[in-house]
């Protein structure tokens, strides 16, 4: 008979790591929708700022979503938010690829995708292991 282990408790270090991740991810997506409108300036700097912006979006939602993967198999958590945080770093790529290429109709909603997505991943880090506390 093969039994399954119990649940493992998740690392307070891994659960603020997480946190983090998810607070800087969401804080970056909010700052792209900064260095956006001023790109509508015609400011070249903010095309820069915008430009880098989204690598760093590319690899903090990455992180996260590695990150809440880990936390949710650890704790036998709810698979939704590491889904939710992995359809949100894919989709920074096909965003920014439509960004690119300049097809700002479906550029700027996917741009709410990403921070509805990101919000969540957030609230569900900010909420788990808040009641064993």
């Amino acid at each position: 008979m093969t039994r399954s282990p119990a649940a493992s408790p998740v690392s307070p270090a891994v659960m603020t790591l997480l946190r983090v991740l998810a607070v800087l991810a969401a804080l970056m997506i909010v700052l792209q929708g900064v260095s956006a409108g001023e790109i509508l300036s015609r400011s070249a700097t903010a095309v820069a700022l915008h430009s880098a912006g989204a690598i760093v979006v590319h690899v903090l939602t990455g992180l996260t979503a590695i990150v809440a993967f880990l936390v949710a198999r650890s704790a036998r958590g709810p698979w939704w938010p590491p889904i939710v945080a992995a359809v949100v770093f894919a989709v920074s790529f096909v965003q920014a690829a439509l960004g690119s290429g300049g097809v700002m109709a479906v550029h700027v909603p996917l741009a709410m995708v990403l921070l509805v997505g990101s919000v969540a991943v957030l609230g569900w880090s900010l909420a788990t292991g808040r009641a064993r506390a």
